[in-house]
């Protein structure tokens, strides 16, 4: 039989899984944590042996890389929470180790596929997934392919700018999607309000994130419900111009803020259908949740193992 070893590397945990083709179920799956006293690229190595099958072939290694990759020459340029890794030959270092083919892909582009194939997405040629947790990511599928650009740099939802004078991104630029919709956008947003000397039933001593702030927004606090609505206005407005650029047949979300639910998905729906140019744009859109939660990207890299070279 032949397998194909997923890697999807996160800020704090490292996962590979076994899959052997034409099964959507792994036949093994190791975790570790990725910080530790060796190397991350040594410490991905041990997981990618420990999961290496008995008696089954390897075909490829792929790998979902969280931050900017060139996949058609193997460089991850940086990867937050992994400082050794600077313009790194991450593809080249696994094939040297293994003797395997080995792919690379950003973890939310290769999520993206996974829900394309195996998600919320499946049946549909044309769609977008947008990640929306403590930053933002995602990934456009075009008539069935997966956009990535000339330098596997495209698709980088959570840096389009809907507001040039708004708040600094962790990018350093301001007024990106990220800085003001993510839960990381939120939580500052009400932060700075608290600061201000909004009246709130949060306070600025809490340690608070987009789950408590939601929570407060769904019992009627109203600075909490202007944040949620703040972020599902951003959303909405970018998806209108993604719309307007790629005229797809399914929005699909998916990250901890997705679950906030109603509360977002309702200011998105608003303020999508106030931005859109025309309504031919949104005609037959669906708007919809990603439905394999954390194993987007795992299942977005067997993905990417089963494609021919030139998708």
């Amino acid at each position: 039989m032949h397998t194909i070893l997923a890697v999807d590397i996160g800020g704090t945990q490292i996962r590979v899984a076994s899959f052997r083709r034409g099964k959507v179920d792994p036949t093994k799956v190791i975790k570790i944590p990725t910080k530790g006293p060796e190397p991350v690229i040594d410490r991905i190595s041990e997981a990618i042996r420990e999961c290496w099958p008995q008696s089954d072939q390897v075909e490829r290694i792929v790998i979902a890389l969280p931050g900017p990759v060139d996949p058609y020459h193997g460089v991850i340029y940086n990867a937050p929470n992994i400082p050794e890794w600077r313009n790194f030959p991450i593809k080249a270092e696994i094939e040297k180790r293994f003797g395997v083919e080995t792919r690379i892909g950003n973890d939310a582009n290769l999520a993206a596929l996974g829900e394309w194939k195996y998600g919320a997405g499946q049946g549909f040629q044309d769609l977008i997934y947008i990640t929306v947790s403590t930053g933002i990511g995602g990934g456009i599928i075009s008539n069935g392919r997966l956009v990535i650009g000339s330098r596997g740099l495209a698709s980088e939802i959570g840096h389009v700018t809907v507001d040039p004078n708004g708040p600094l991104c962790g990018c350093g630029k301001r007024g990106h999607l990220e800085a003001i919709a993510s839960g990381t956008g939120i939580t500052n947003f009400v932060k700075e309000q608290l600061s201000l000397g909004v009246d709130s039933s949060l306070s600025a001593s809490d340690d608070l994130n987009a789950k408590i702030i939601a929570d407060a927004a769904i019992a009627g606090d109203r600075l909490a419900s202007h944040a949620i609505e703040r972020s599902g206005n951003a959303l909405g407005n970018a998806i209108a111009s993604f719309a307007h650029l790629f005229n797809p047949k399914i929005i699909i979300i998916g990250g901890g803020v997705s679950l906030i639910g109603d509360p977002l998905f309702g200011a998105i729906h608003r303020s999508l259908n106030r931005s859109i140019m025309d309504a031919i744009y949104i005609k037959d859109l669906t708007i919809t949740r990603a439905s394999l939660g954390d194993n987007a990207g795992l299942m977005g890299a067997v993905v990417l193992g089963h494609l021919p070279p030139d998708r």
